[in-house]
């Protein structure tokens, strides 16, 4: 199964520290976001990559280049400056993915979720990771059934982590362009061809240069420990 890694952000609340670096190439213990995300897909057994770039892409190419240094193969869906969104990103990507299910990882979070778990699973148009809602998106995202299948609305609702399955046919009715994933997500749930799970780990956004600052001293600890 190949993953596909999101890095085309502008990352405009990481001002200024996105001003002359992608947000995916800044650093924490020493080390870029992006290569802590491309360590823990290989280490749970993706080894075919693509990663989307536009803002600053080339720094990001530049430095990863075809991914041998990691023990991975790279391939880069390069996208037009302001970049396509999500849903447009992907569907833009698809030609590098195959006909096949695969996995797409949002490049500005950390998460100890096991993927391999996700490797071999059975689902339908997409199947999604949720997380309990952090402080800054209380209201959460979906409601998740007791079945595995996600409503919009219900008793308990859950943040999306940016970590998903996809199957190609969930982006065939969509033209080339800009597009959010939300409305294309809950157009399916709407129809119960979405799934999910929760995961009750570690998880963070690293949307703010605070949470990157946090993220650090997290990491710190672990290598103290």
């Amino acid at each position: 199964m190949k993953a596909m890694i999101l890095a085309a952000g502008r990352g405009d609340r990481m001002r200024p520290l996105t001003d002359h670096t992608p947000k995916p190439l800044l650093k924490v213990q020493g080390t870029p976001l992006i290569e802590y995300t491309i360590n823990q897909l290989a280490c749970h057994g993706f080894s075919d990559i693509v990663i989307n770039v536009s803002y600053l892409g080339e720094q990001i190419v530049n430095y990863l280049g075809n991914g041998q240094r990691l023990g991975v193969q790279i391939e880069y869906s390069f996208e037009p400056e302001g970049a396509l969104e999500t849903a447009g990103g992907i569907l833009h990507a698809l030609p590098m993915l195959d006909s096949s299910p695969f996995l797409v990882v949002n490049g500005d979070i950390a998460c100890d979720f096991p993927l391999s778990d996700l490797m071999d699973h059975d689902f339908d148009l997409a199947h999604l990771v949720l997380i309990p809602n952090p402080p800054h998106h209380s209201e959460g995202d979906f409601h998740l059934a007791g079945n595995g299948v996600l409503a919009e609305n219900g008793t308990g609702r859950y943040t999306f982590s940016g970590i998903g399955l996809y199957r190609p046919e969930l982006f065939h009715e969509m033209s080339p362009g800009r597009h959010k994933l939300g409305p294309l997500l809950r157009k399916h749930i709407s129809n119960q061809h979405i799934s999910g799970r929760l995961h009750e780990g570690f998880w963070m956004d690293i949307g703010t240069p605070e949470r990157l600052s946090q993220l650090d001293h997290y990491y710190q600890q672990r290598t103290e420990i």
